[in-house]
């Protein structure tokens, strides 16, 4: 923790990501009016004590509608990411313990979808499935697990050759147990960064099916809806398009600047690396 907070610009992600955290929790139920009711009567009108970051154009209040777009974009984020992380690390461990045909088989599947843009085969999956928020979590998830997978596999063949898993297998400990005790442990730190880093990345990614109109459907107060509504107010209602994407820029920064912390807090022989080069 005193080495978190020795870096300025760790610091500065992880009180983003908390503030962000904490309006999502609790900023729906402070909110002053209700993001989907519409007032023709307000509507386009610029920030005001009223409304401190303005109205859409169907009057709806927009900081209200930033805050419960942080609920819907963080709890997507949240569970993609975590079943990104489940498939991935399944697959990493079984590919790169068992060896042999298993894993050459896992492997090629990770490389088969590794050659296709993550983006673009989402696109594909989302527009099969239909827009809904629902079927983006199922596209973002489908396409982001590889990483998982590579990283778990490659920790898993460096530890299972050293001498505690040898004498672990010795002595007939369960595979269930030779995995949870041993192997588990060495590949979690690499995970728990490349997720931070990915909650950034699927925040985005949501936001923008959501723009092209394949995740969260109008009246959804939803960050990339907020922006594809706004888009033809930009001129005049500038407050529309920039409050989300404020919004999603900082939280992307703030997930990437903690995510690089946690990489040199969990990792420093990498960080010594970097510092010989």
């Amino acid at each position: 923790m005193t080495e978190l907070r020795s870096n300025r610009l760790t610091l500065i992600g992880a009180i983003t990501v908390g503030v962000l955290g904490f309006v999502a929790i609790f900023g729906p139920t402070i909110a002053p009016y209700d993001p989907t009711a519409q007032d023709l009567s307000s509507r386009l009108q610029g920030p005001s004590l009223a409304h401190p970051l303005g109205t859409d154009q169907l009057g709806r209040d927009v900081a209200t509608r930033l805050v419960y777009g942080a609920r819907v974009s963080l709890g997507i984020a949240i569970i993609v990411t975590a079943i990104r992380v489940t498939i991935g690390t399944v697959v990493g461990l079984v590919a790169g313990y068992a060896g042999g045909w298993v894993d050459e088989s896992f492997m090629r599947l990770v490389d088969i979808q590794l050659a296709f843009p993550g983006l673009v085969l989402a696109l594909v999956v989302a527009g099969i499935l239909g827009p809904s928020l629902r079927n983006v979590m199922i596209a973002l998830a489908i396409v982001g697990w590889t990483t998982y997978a590579r990283v778990v596999r490659g920790s898993v063949l460096s530890i299972k050759e050293r001498e505690y898993v040898d004498a672990a297998r010795l002595v007939g400990t369960p595979r269930r147990r030779l995995f949870r005790r041993h192997l588990l442990p060495g590949v979690i730190n690499p995970v728990i960064v490349i997720a931070t880093l990915n909650l950034g990345t699927v925040v985005l990614a949501t936001a923008g099916l959501s723009f092209l109109g394949l995740g969260a459907q109008p009246p959804t107060p939803e960050w990339g809806t907020m922006l594809s509504g706004g888009r033809e107010h930009i001129r005049t209602a500038w407050w529309i398009v920039n409050a989300p994407g404020i919004a999603i820029m900082v939280t992307v920064l703030g997930f990437n600047l903690l995510g690089d912390g946690l990489r040199d807090l969990l990792d420093p022989k990498q960080q010594a690396r970097v510092e010989e080069v």
